[in-house]
């Protein structure tokens, strides 16, 4: 079984986040990867967040707060500007669907249970829909979401203990498997090192 991939390059990162909003218009799609790409969660957290945990007085939260289901650990995450938009436009619908109106709590609720979350198998195939649909290759999965955040928050030149203590790893060296460093990138800290030196 190959490894899951981070999305590394930014062009098609662009398009894959943007299919759910422009190819194939679908607002829940769109929120869910712009979720995973902007919180580092896994798919198990966002499947089982509430709406009650996203908004409150109808709004949607600056910080949300989470247990997670695989370490048990709590996480106070910062909700960012694209996501608010994008919990902000979805709300507009959730509110309309039957789920929502049967009581479902989910944020992404089940379209045919009303006490359950979308499948894992389900948002699975939305991920790797998008993915194929703009070219993307390599092993994508739902646990490139969070990979690609790790990823890209590495190449912004975030320090990996933050990077780490986002992700709520133990070790560094955990964190460091999640960063997919490639040849390329050990390339590029030889070619450009001391190049700010050079007048």
């Amino acid at each position: 079984m190959s490894t899951t991939e981070p999305i590394r390059d930014q062009q098609k990162l662009q398009l894959f986040k943007n299919y759910y909003q422009n190819e194939k218009p679908n607002i829940r799609n769109y929120t869910m990867i712009v979720i995973g790409l902007n919180t580092a969660l896994r798919i198990s957290d966002i499947l089982n967040l509430t709406y009650d945990e996203i908004y409150q007085n109808n709004k949607v939260q600056e910080h949300i707060t989470i247990k997670e289901r695989k370490t048990g650990k709590e996480n106070r995450i910062l909700l960012n500007y694209e996501v608010r938009i994008a919990l902000t436009k979805y709300r507009q619908e959730l509110v309309k669907t039957e789920m929502y109106q049967k009581g479902n709590p989910y944020l992404f609720p089940s379209p045919k249970k009303s006490d359950s979350p979308l499948s894992r198998s389900q948002a699975y195939r939305m991920i790797t829909a998008a993915a194929d649909a703009v070219g993307i290759e390599g092993h994508i999965s739902c646990h490139s979401l969070r990979k690609t955040f790790g990823y890209h928050a590495w190449k912004q030149g975030n320090d990996p203990i933050v990077i780490m203590v986002i992700f709520n790893h133990s070790s560094l060296s955990i964190t460091k498997r999640y960063l997919c460093i490639e040849q390329d990138d050990k390339d590029n800290v030889y070619r450009n090192i001391y190049q700010n030196d050079v007048a």
